[in-house]
């Protein structure tokens, strides 16, 4: 397992600790929000992933599945790992993640021992202009239709939006639920397989690309990481096949700097309100 950064926001962000007994505590940091206080919830998973490989005998978060039982704020955390069977090259647990309320998330947890091995077959990666002609999010903000209070979620990731899917932001909105932008660690540090966790959920909502604005909390989220990235930025594309009764799904596809995929997510979410 990668040792904790000092000088990393993200590290001291999703640090995990061992407390007396089995018990595993953390502190979750308040500035990773979506908004209103509320933590993003691909934060959330990466605290938990750390929890899972401090617990397993293999140093990578594979596959995550979460389900998102309510809204999660900072302050003291507590994550039990249950083990599950163990081999040479995975483990399996069960990772719950609880404050003074209770329970947030439960992750059924995967580890493994990730190379950067060429893939043997991958589907074309995006056309996507380079990061420096894409259009900075936070940086951008005032150019809005509408006025945006950016989360502080944007204060820890910098994200370059993709100009074809980002006119939402100028109060163009398109017709189709999807979203693309380079991201990375504002801090410097480059992305590892925890990292990708938080990535798989740090875009806004996908109903944004059409116009519709809101907060849409995610229910279950599952994270396949498939390889460790190379540094620089990753590109992030999420992508929505079916908006109806106040449900959506999002798909994600990252690749990284010299355009590897690296990792995927699905979500299930409620609409934005």
């Amino acid at each position: 397992m990668s040792q904790i950064d000092q000088t990393s926001a993200f590290d001291l962000a999703t640090a995990v600790r061992r407390a007396e007994g089995p018990a595993l505590v953390a502190e979750l940091d308040p500035t990773w929000d979506v908004g209103n206080g509320i933590l993003n919830g691909g934060y959330l998973l990466a605290v938990a992933g750390r929890a899972a490989v401090m617990e397993s005998p293999h140093e990578h978060p594979v596959a995550m599945s979460a389900s998102y039982l309510r809204a999660g704020a900072g302050g003291p955390a507590t994550l039990t790992v249950t083990p599950g069977p163990a081999g040479r090259t995975l483990a399996h647990s069960l990772v719950t993640l609880a404050d003074e309320g209770g329970p947030v998330i439960t992750v059924q947890a995967t580890t493994a021992t990730l190379t950067d091995s060429a893939s043997e077959y991958s589907l074309p990666v995006p056309s996507v202009p380079g990061p420096d002609e894409c259009i900075d999010m936070a940086g951008n903000a005032h150019l809005a239709a509408v006025p945006i209070q950016l989360p502080g979620l944007t204060r820890h990731v910098e994200s370059r939006l993709d100009p074809a899917t980002a006119m939402w932001a100028l109060g163009r909105p398109g017709d189709e639920p999807v979203l693309r932008a380079w991201v990375r660690l504002s801090d410097g540090r480059p992305a590892d397989p925890l990292a990708l966790l938080t990535f798989a959920d740090v875009l806004p909502p996908t109903s944004f690309a059409t116009g519709r604005m809101g907060w849409a909390p995610t229910v279950q989220l599952q994270v396949l990481v498939r390889a460790l990235p190379a540094p620089g930025w990753c590109l992030v594309e999420a992508r929505a096949s079916e908006i109806a009764g106040g449900w959506t799904d999002e798909d994600y596809r990252i690749w990284d700097s010299t355009g590897r995929l690296v990792a995927q997510s699905r979500q299930l979410a409620r609409t934005a309100r």
